[in-house]
């Protein structure tokens, strides 16, 4: 199922409207970023080996990790890759669907969730 950019991005954005507003204020130094495909880097970095197989990718420390010592420092980022995530949908609510499970994955991240726990809440 494929979708211009521009919708694409729309749909991105719904994903993160349907986050509860307690959660909002710490995703306010987060950018959502739409890629076409990972760099064989990003792949590299989370141990994939078919760039096809990565649908999102967390940037930046977890809140988990973080301590008062790293201020001033780049906004932590989400890259969603357009091309796979269309590559695995065969309707527009397959997609719209695939892109608010990726996002929640990638904000999951954020929040210091490992794989396995989000696994446990149906965004593995």
């Amino acid at each position: 199922m494929k979708v211009s950019r521009e919708t694409f991005e729309q749909y991105a954005g719904l994903a993160l409207e349907q986050i509860p507003a307690a959660f909002l204020p710490h995703l306010s130094h987060i950018v959502i970023d739409v890629e076409d495909m990972p760099t064989p880097e990003a792949c590299k970095s989370v141990g994939v080996s078919n760039p096809r197989h990565l649908l999102g990718l967390y940037h930046g420390v977890p809140m988990t990790r973080r301590s008062v010592e790293q201020h001033g420092r780049l906004p932590d980022r989400i890259t969603i890759y357009q091309s796979n995530i269309e590559r695995a949908c065969a309707t527009r609510e397959e997609l719209i669907e695939q892109i608010r499970k990726t996002v929640l994955h990638e904000v999951g991240h954020h929040f210091g969730l490992s794989e396995r726990d989000l696994d446990e809440l149906g965004y593995g």
